[in-house]
């Protein structure tokens, strides 16, 4: 979108006449002089939605149906309640918030069909925009000590968040902090829907992964994002293209993530059977997430002040560091022994998904997102990702071995189960419907399954015969290639897209031809990042509550391009399928 986009849509919104009470007429009465109560709620909507900078935009945006004394009344009495009462229902104040929700219509991005590209670009081209990429990554590290990834608010929301799915969410979670977040982010995304400031806030774009084009972003580091930051320096060093000093400075800054990952970002925990565990936290305590002062504090503010571990990190983590070579004795653990007591199984395990979003899926043998801490802590509830679980057996097979799970009948259980949830999931379609997923978007889980997938194919072939009986991965991999090349590919892509595809194409053995859409997509898009990388930032990964958060960067956008790159670079050196 150009300066004339922007330009009339804010035009649009601040010149709008105003059709009913506004989210100020509403609010303002209850938050903005308020002593007592929950001080948390009160210094959120300052911060977060009374701020001078959304307030000009906001204030024309009206809903007609607050003009009934009734439902005006209604909306207040649940905000005061949730100010107020010392133990708020929270089903009885997000009803009349879910009513007024299940009036905004949203819809995921339907990107346009394309025709075939018809050339695919040569090898010189590729290896000039890998050497790029890494040589971005290498100098951001250089810059910062560590390479960056961003957080940003869309404050639209998410399309697959409904009324049922909002009331889900404020029951379900744990923190009354991040309650009163989603319960005003959701009640200031219905006057921001259905008004001209929609178009403002959430421009139209190309492809499926979101641009990371708000104002407002926030850098900070973690160990997930680190082990992946490494993955792809690994992958720059396997094509053989780094030069020499690129060479040391990959080494070092790898050694350096693997330490953030395995020392900085540990945490101890207790295991469903007493015993202590050692996790990677999702972010560390400060000063390691590297937020500057202000960022710091508007997020205490906002009622993120509280991270816990989580079961991707942690997978994550010990996949990056076993590939680096570390030999780090955090990584004996058996981490199969730790999640078994997270899986979901015949119904025991159900009521540990308190945020069920996504509960059109078979949960049984899946694994959930957030692990206690010591002190019993879990402010998000807990929820379930497919694509998590693929990282969860990505890195069991990378430790097989070290973690006997071949002669261990509980372990083999644990990761057949998982693998089961996952042919289910795939055989189902689900895999291909945004709200099967609560942090990712099917393209990227079809990429995190070829990841997973070339893990899988590493092992001795009697090995993967024990682990899947019944020609498991052999399914999803067609299933996930169809999407790929009959959907994916087929459509208009932007460069983070294409970078998915590639990753998927060449894991899981996608014919040649289907590779050209994405490097052209590529090639083409190199140099649309400007002063801050070869490529814009877009959406990686997202959190639907407390409202659509994205999570992504130019430097995250360089490294899976650069993954992506590298193995059809591999793919078109040899010539013949995988």
């Amino acid at each position: 979108m150009g300066v004339t986009y922007f330009a009339g849509a804010a035009y649009h919104a601040l010149t709008a006449s105003k059709d009913g009470p506004s989210l100020y007429d509403l609010c303002d009465p209850l938050f903005h002089k308020h002593t007592g109560g929950d001080a948390h709620i009160v210094k959120f909507y300052k911060t977060a939605l009374g701020n001078p900078a959304l307030r000009p935009l906001l204030c024309r945006a009206g809903l007609p149906e607050l003009r009934d004394p009734a439902r005006f009344k209604a909306v207040q009495q649940a905000l005061t309640a949730a100010r107020d009462e010392a133990n708020p229902d929270w089903d009885a104040i997000g009803r009349p918030i879910a009513e007024l929700l299940d009036t905004v219509t949203l819809s995921h991005p339907a990107p346009k069909p394309v025709a075939a590209s018809a050339q695919a670009p040569t090898l010189g081209e590729i290896d000039d925009v890998i050497r790029a990429c890494g040589a971005h990554l290498l100098r951001s590290f250089d810059r910062n000590g560590f390479i960056p990834t961003y957080a940003a608010f869309n404050l639209i929301g998410d399309p697959d968040m409904h009324g049922r799915d909002f009331l889900m969410a404020l029951t379900g979670l744990n923190s009354r902090g991040y309650k009163n977040s989603t319960l005003l982010f959701t009640l200031a995304r219905i006057f921001i829907a259905r008004s001209p400031a929609g178009k403002l806030i959430n421009p139209p774009w190309t492809g499926i992964a979101e641009p990371m084009w708000e104002p407002v972003q926030i850098r900070h580091r973690s160990a997930y994002y680190d082990a992946f930051f490494t993955e792809a320096l690994l992958s720059f060093g396997d094509t053989g293209l780094p030069s020499p000093d690129q060479t040391t400075s990959s080494r070092r800054a790898i050694d350096a993530m693997v330490e953030f990952c395995l020392t900085t970002s540990r945490e101890d925990v207790r295991a469903h059977d007493g015993t202590t565990v050692s996790v990677v936290t999702a972010l560390a305590p400060p000063p390691h997430p590297r937020f500057s002062r202000l960022f710091a504090q508007i997020k205490q503010d906002l009622g993120f002040g509280i991270y816990v571990p989580d079961c991707d990190t942690t997978a994550c983590s010990f996949s990056a560091a076993t590939q680096a070579g570390s030999t780090d004795p955090i990584l004996d653990q058996p981490l199969l022994d730790f999640y078994a007591g997270y899986q979901v199984g015949n119904g025991s395990n159900e009521p540990m998904v308190t945020v069920p979003l996504n509960d059109h899926i078979d949960y049984d043998g899946a694994i959930v997102t957030w692990i206690d801490n010591l002190a019993g802590e879990r402010p998000y509830g807990n929820d379930l990702d497919p694509t998590l679980n693929l990282d969860v057996l990505e890195v069991s097979f990378r430790n097989l071995v070290r973690w006997k799970v071949m002669e261990t009948p509980k372990r083999l259980e644990t990761l057949q189960r998982i693998i089961g949830f996952q042919r289910r999931l795939v055989a189902s379609g689900a895999f291909a419907d945004p709200k099967s997923h609560i942090y990712y978007l099917p393209e990227l889980y079809s990429a995190y399954f070829g990841r997973c997938y070339a893990a899988f194919r590493e092992l001795p072939a009697a090995t993967q015969q024990a682990i899947d009986t019944d020609g498991t991965f052999e399914f999803i991999r067609l299933r996930v290639l169809a999407y790929v090349q009959g959907e994916l590919i087929a459509r208009e892509m932007n460069s983070f897209d294409a970078a998915l595809a590639l990753i998927a194409l060449g894991h899981l053995g996608g014919e040649l031809a289907h590779f050209a859409p994405a490097l052209r997509c590529i090639i083409t898009a190199t140099g649309e990042g400007g002063r801050k990388g070869p490529f814009k930032a877009y959406e990686w990964n997202k959190m639907k509550t407390p409202t659509r958060i994205l999570v992504g960067g130019p430097e995250v956008t360089s490294a899976f391009v650069l993954m992506g790159l590298a193995l059809a670079r591999r793919r078109m050196m040899n010539g013949h399928a995988a």
